[in-house]
């Protein structure tokens, strides 16, 4: 395994990490003992970070790292988020009594006295032009009930704007061979600024698996059967904006370029860490041999300049036209 620094936090965090959205729900049923064999694989494996949020599975998946710490002893780190339990999502209910609240239940799911990061959960846009929200957020880390904070979002602009505040540590944002539009400039500002950036949906919801096809169906309550037009929440997430079709196209044409030996999720993993400015991929796992199939791409060679080109040339051709200005 390798690690990278995280912001300015002084923790260094595994560059393939556990995303906990798939043990919670919207991915299809979930099974809590084969969930906790993959948590504990990724910890034998060298995973040090486990991101997860308040609603997935409506504090499910909180409460699963939760049983994790008490059957472990080595030390990892946690970042959750808040916001999107509000219900309607407005910019308004970013207060400080919902933020309290939400962070004080954070807490008891994941039974800690303090969040090692949290983050704001794709806020609306006109939360970051609030300061009084960062000042809350400040107020919080003051109080012990946050270690550090950042935000996850959906566009550049937002992150751009996000890491103004002096207190934000990191952006999470989605970032994968279908994605490439972070790279072009809020990067190098996030490096600037000592900002951590955690990369989300770095399979593409399974699509850069390359496991998935036509044929491939999803459950009632995957998001891939009902958010593929946005109708639950932003498009972007579902497949990183791309139609179905039209991914699995693009997903043919990389399959050449992957290296005898791996995988083309572990290819893909192992693209985002090409960039320096990326602190770590947060790749689902709802199984064993999932994490370890994620946790290898940690340790593969680079990808030679000619591959790069040639995966450039894929996004340019499949993918840039329909989400490169989007997000």
């Amino acid at each position: 395994m390798q690690y990278r620094p995280l912001g300015r936090t002084g923790w260094n965090v595994s560059t393939v990490s556990f995303g906990a959205w798939a043990i919670g729900g919207t991915w299809g049923a979930v099974d809590d003992e084969a969930s906790m064999k993959a948590l504990h694989r990724a910890l034998d494996l060298g995973i040090n970070f486990f991101d997860t949020a308040d609603v997935y599975g409506d504090g499910h998946s909180e409460r699963l790292i939760a049983r994790l710490r008490r059957e472990r002893s080595e030390p990892f780190y946690v970042a959750s988020k808040a916001g999107r339990r509000l219900s309607p999502h407005t910019a308004d209910g970013y207060n400080k009594a919902n933020l309290t609240a939400f962070i004080e239940r954070s807490l008891k799911n994941l039974e800690v006295e303090a969040i090692d990061l949290l983050q704001l959960h794709c806020p609306p846009v006109e939360v970051l032009y609030r300061p009084e929200v960062f000042e809350v957020l400040d107020g919080l880390v003051k109080a012990g009930k946050l270690r550090h904070y950042g935000v996850s979002v959906e566009k550049v602009e937002e992150a751009l704007k996000a890491i103004e505040y002096p207190g934000v540590q990191s952006i999470q944002i989605i970032y994968n061979i279908f994605r490439q539009r972070p790279a072009d400039l809020f990067f190098g500002e996030a490096q600037r600024r000592g900002v951590g950036i955690l990369a989300r949906l770095p399979l593409s919801s399974g699509l850069l698996s390359g496991k998935l096809t036509r044929e491939s169906t999803f459950a009632q309550d995957d998001h891939r059967n009902f958010n593929r037009e946005g109708a639950a929440f932003d498009k972007g997430e579902t497949f990183s904006g791309l139609d179905f079709e039209l991914g699995l196209q693009a997903v043919e044409a990389l399959k050449p370029l992957v290296p005898a030996g791996q995988t083309l999720a572990q290819f893909a993993l192992r693209w985002i860490q090409m960039h320096p400015a990326v602190t770590c991929s947060i790749p689902g796992g709802r199984s064993p041999k999932q994490v370890e199939d994620n946790a290898a791409a940690a340790d593969l060679p680079a990808i030679t300049p000619e591959t790069m080109a040639a995966v450039q040339q894929v996004y340019e051709r499949f993918a840039k036209p329909h989400v490169h200005q989007r997000w």
